[in-house]
């Protein structure tokens, strides 16, 4: 790799691969150290091609999630399967890996900016800025930084657009599945929030067991499935449907009806 070498958005590798490096050391006891990560799957990865994969995921913080998987998804690359013991896997991360994230979010301060260069593909949200309610098009150059982003590596999503559970998909997803036929594998998080603040960032609470489930792709027929039917495809396969509301317990689906009113501005 050249000293100078820069990925399709500018971005030089080195700078990256240290930044990776770096806050992978200092972020992997937060999933095997302070808290227990327990993976499913992750041989599923090893079978993917090197570039056109999306993942779709539901969300849970807005940074932990995603840092989750870097570890993840290296550890999985780098023979390890369903562990991410040794953090000797972030010596030679995959350095085309990237992720969608709320512009807004990720111009909120110096952390966020350095995570963005780490492979944030940023968007604007089209129903919420500042914390209010807007209506606005698509930004066209969004999701063609998408496709860069997917022609280049892989993309992790998280098609909800928002960390409160059961949450609707954004429709806006399954046009970018419709139009750039990557492979969609879907990733089921959960215990994130229990364990860490919304952002992320702070541990809230320790020896919390968080999961990753990673499952097959989603077989989808790019020109004939409606964009309504992938929406359903995705909310089934990252467990975010209606009817998944039926086997939570009670008492969890009052605790996050409970946290959804206090979290109103959020996304």
């Amino acid at each position: 790799m050249g000293l100078f070498k820069r990925n399709p958005f500018g971005h030089i590798l080195f700078i990256k691969l240290w930044l990776i490096r770096i806050a992978g050391g200092l972020s992997h006891r937060r999933y095997r150290g302070f808290n227990e990560l327990q993976i499913e799957g992750s041989e599923i990865i090893k079978k993917l091609p090197p570039t056109g994969v999306l993942f779709v995921s539901n969300h849970q913080t807005y940074f932990a999630d995603v840092v989750s998987m870097f570890h993840v998804f290296n550890a999985s690359l780098s023979g390890r399967e369903d562990t991410i013991k040794n953090v000797g896997y972030l010596w030679h991360p995959k350095l085309n890996m990237y992720y969608v994230a709320a512009k807004e979010t990720m111009e909120s301060g110096i952390l966020p900016k350095i995570m963005a260069y780490a492979g944030a593909v940023t968007v604007e949200r089209t129903w919420r800025a500042e914390g209010q309610e807007v209506s606005r098009n698509v930004n066209p150059d969004d999701t063609k930084n998408i496709g860069v982003a997917l022609d280049d590596g892989w993309v992790i999503t998280f098609p909800q657009g928002t960390t409160k559970p059961f949450k609707p998909i954004r429709k806006g997803t399954a046009h970018i599945i419709k139009h750039y036929k990557p492979i969609v594998v879907p990733v089921v998080i959960d215990g994130f929030r229990r364990s860490f603040d919304k952002k992320g960032l702070r541990i809230k609470k320790r020896n919390i067991l968080q999961s990753m489930v990673i499952k097959e792709p989603l077989e989808i027929d790019y020109e004939n499935d409606s964009v309504e039917k992938i929406v359903e495809q995705i909310e089934y396969a990252i467990e975010q449907h209606v009817s998944f509301l039926k086997v939570i317990p009670a008492e969890t689906r009052e605790e996050m009806e409970a946290l959804n009113k206090l979290r109103k501005w959020e996304y």
